[in-house]
């Protein structure tokens, strides 16, 4: 009948083929993976393109001018001058009151000293966590 080099042979046409159609299978998968890759590239591109005319669209001089001209006679706005732009020493400062610093700078430790009642509204701090 079969001799064993002929069924070895037979296994081994088997596998080959099987092996072949996983390997052509494969690269299928990996050709659509490719070509959905590049779709998306191309839909991009395209959102890219777009975007760039609008962006020429929105800054050509004469339509910026347009509008600057309707700002000015229609809304009354005029040009941010130099003067009208402070610097930090013009931004007054907030007073400084006991409360704030009790409560900011040592973590509301001051508050909850143990010196009264707690309130049941007022957290416990010790330490950095709040109990």
């Amino acid at each position: 009948m079969f001799r064993t080099s002929d069924i070895v042979l037979i296994a081994v046409m088997v596998s080959a083929a099987a092996l072949t159609y996983k390997t052509k299978r494969e690269a299928e998968e990996q050709l659509a993976a490719v070509q959905k890759i590049q779709a998306q590239i191309r839909y991009e591109e395209d959102t890219i393109d777009l975007l760039k005319a609008d962006w020429s669209l929105l800054t050509q001089p004469s339509r910026l001018q347009k509008l600057a001209d309707i700002y000015k006679s229609q809304l009354g706005l005029e040009p941010v001058g130099a003067r009208q732009i402070g610097g930090l020493d013009d931004i007054p400062v907030k007073p400084v009151t006991i409360e704030d610093l009790s409560s900011q700078r040592l973590g509301g430790m001051a508050d909850n000293s143990g010196n009264g009642p707690a309130d049941d509204k007022d957290p416990v701090v010790t330490g950095s966590t709040v109990q």
